[in-house]
């Protein structure tokens, strides 16, 4: 099997309005992931966790970069496109605007 890492993604006014959640929302939130988590419990690699802020670095240097990263996962499965139908109904769909983006671990060539 393949390994994916999965990226959760939303606009910053998405984040700021979750962040007002109260606590019934927060917890049916969670309780969405718990869920979702022993539907694909097969492609669970790493569950991942929430990101927080970014630093950009470059040879001149670190500065602070606002993004549209709420969190990540590692997922395992045949294909991307595979792995899409078990994302189907994910939790991170009830965020205004989210949306998930799949990128292929690859192999590192010689090791």
């Amino acid at each position: 099997m393949k390994k994916f890492l999965v990226l959760y993604k939303a606009p910053a006014s998405s984040f700021e309005q979750m962040k007002k959640a109260t606590p019934e929302q927060q917890k049916a939130g969670m309780d969405g992931w718990m869920a979702w988590g022993k539907k694909a419990t097969g492609s669970i690699v790493d569950m991942g966790a929430p990101l927080g802020k970014s630093l950009r670095v470059t040879k001149g240097g670190a500065s602070p970069i606002t993004n549209d990263l709420g969190g990540y996962s590692i997922l395992q499965a045949d294909s991307k496109e595979a792995l899409a139908e078990t994302l189907k109904g994910h939790p991170h769909f009830m965020m205004p605007d989210g949306f998930i983006e799949i990128v292929e671990m690859m192999p590192i060539p010689g090791m």
